[in-house]
């Protein structure tokens, strides 16, 4: 049964803290040195808009990983309308990595790209990506929003955002939904930390209205992390179709799941849709 922490606090870094330590993140990353932080950048929009991950969610997992002696790399490409590079001065990210010496690349400018097959692909045979995307474990530092064309952006819509390509609607053509259940078929991440801190409702993932919910979600399970998230936001998973699928992939699950912390019940709020 997989496990979903659900953490309520203001802002600050005990909350981010306290879900990790109910996962018992260590077990996850036991094996490796390096993990990659991905954080959303869709915006030059800083935190408090609800629209880009909040440096303070960011913080928490970079105490959580150098207590295990694990380095972090901060990690996002560049949007149809954005330059991850400035969004990470205006969303305040750049401060903290300069602070605490935080290594920070833009995947759409990181060498040695390769090609991945996607088996069974619902739209993608392949993708190319950073080498970096393959070497190391990646957390998903994800906001809860909603969203025009997928009614959430969660965790899983997070890695959408590893394609080094600036140009991406090409694949909203292709129908995104789907686009992301393929990507999350081969870069799926060993952790999702979706930042509740402020999320969005309403015209998301950028124009929407800022929502204080004080929460953290964090799981090892993508497709449980974001099916949880999307309950408490009023939303029911079975009903958004790229973690409908991604459950009937296996790539995780809907049902069944152990709530960590807090319950749904208590903490969810009803957003307005996209």
């Amino acid at each position: 049964m997989p496990q979903v922490a659900i953490v309520k606090g203001e802002r600050g870094l005990e909350p981010v803290y306290r879900a990790l330590d109910l996962l018992g993140y260590e077990k996850r990353f036991q094996s490796t040195k390096t993990v990659l932080i991905k954080v959303n950048f869709i915006t030059t929009k800083n935190w408090a808009t609800g629209a880009t991950t909040d440096p303070m969610v960011v913080e928490g997992i970079v105490d959580k990983l150098r207590a295990i002696n694990i380095e972090p790399i901060v990690v996002e490409s560049d949007a149809t309308g954005t330059n991850a590079d400035k969004a990470l001065v205006t969303s305040g990210m750049k401060d903290l990595c300069d602070r605490r010496d935080i290594e920070w690349i833009n995947l759409r400018h990181a060498p040695d790209k390769v090609e991945i097959p996607i088996p069974d692909g619902e739209v993608l045979k392949n993708i190319r990506v950073p080498r970096i995307v393959l070497d190391y474990p990646i957390i998903s530092a994800a906001k809860l929003k909603t969203h025009s064309q997928t009614d959430v952006t969660l965790g899983m819509k997070n890695m959408f955002g590893l394609l080094p390509e600036k140009f991406k609607g090409k694949y909203h053509f292709m129908g995104i939904d789907k686009v992301i259940v393929d990507i999350n078929k081969v870069l799926k991440p060993a952790l999702t930390v979706i930042d509740g801190f402020v999320g969005m409702e309403g015209r998301g993932p950028v124009h929407g209205n800022p929502v204080k919910m004080d929460l953290i979600i964090a799981g090892f399970d993508p497709v449980a992390t974001d099916a949880t998230a999307a309950r408490i936001m009023g939303f029911d998973p079975n009903y958004i179709s790229h973690i409908r699928m991604a459950n009937q992939k296996n790539l995780g699950t809907i049902e069944n799941i152990e709530e960590l912390g807090e319950a749904v019940e208590k903490v969810k709020r009803q957003f307005m849709k996209p």
